[in-house]
């Protein structure tokens, strides 16, 4: 039960309290805790109020003296405007790549002038080896020249769409290798051998000429012997 009347030594706590910046409701309970009182909040609210204690008899902090620094107010303008920032420049420099110099390839033609010809103008038997178009807007033709039995184009461009293209001191070795695998043949049998592979090689291919002049060099020494 909360008791009516105050002792004189609650009252100055409260007023200690009060003056500290406590709520009534702390206030009541340091009360208690101090003299093991059961005052409640609203008593201790109406003992103020009779005592004339009020909130506004806390004490206030002290203001602080003048500062030694006093800070510039900001700029309108500044806050209101950002700085203007360059986009056509990054904020990091890229790095720049390094481009090295490379050989242009030199690419394989044939001996053989094409006719040019649309597609709509290629016939049944003509060769469909495709000219231009490398560039937007040129002209797509066609080679036109009569197609050889089996394929799409004409002889030199079937060998030109099919045969590597290998140094020619790979290409030396391969024919130096070639005779020396035929000489463990008959010479009627390599002359017969050498006659087909020339059989098989382009006209304008240096490997026909090279196997040619071994073919010479074989019938010369059939007929010394």
């Amino acid at each position: 039960m909360e008791p009516s009347n105050w002792a004189p030594e609650h009252s100055d706590a409260l007023r200690e309290f009060i003056a500290k910046g406590l709520s009534f409701s702390e206030a009541a309970q340091a009360i208690n805790s101090r003299f093991n009182t059961s005052y409640s909040r609203s008593a201790a609210l109406g003992r103020a109020r009779r005592l004339g204690v009020t909130p506004d008899d806390r004490r206030k902090p002290s203001m602080p003296a003048e500062p030694t620094q006093r800070r510039e107010p900001a700029d309108l303008r500044d806050i209101a405007e950002p700085p203007v920032r360059d986009f056509g420049k990054p904020a990091l420099p890229w790095p720049v790549p390094v481009f090295r110099p490379v050989k242009p390839i030199k690419l394989r033609c044939v001996a053989i002038e094409p006719r040019h010809l649309p597609l709509i103008e290629l016939e049944r038997g003509d060769c469909r080896y495709p000219y231009g178009g490398d560039e937007e807007g040129e002209e797509i033709t066609f080679c036109g020249h009569p197609r050889r039995p089996g394929s799409s184009y004409c002889t030199p461009h079937f060998h030109l769409s099919r045969d590597p293209v290998e140094p020619p001191e790979r290409a030396v070795a391969a024919i130096t290798c070639m005779a020396e695998r035929l000489k463990r043949l008959p010479r009627r049998h390599r002359i017969a051998h050498l006659r087909a592979l020339i059989g098989l090689q382009p006209k304008d291919c240096d490997r026909r000429d090279e196997l040619s002049e071994l073919l010479r060099d074989e019938m010369s020494s059939a007929s010394v012997e």
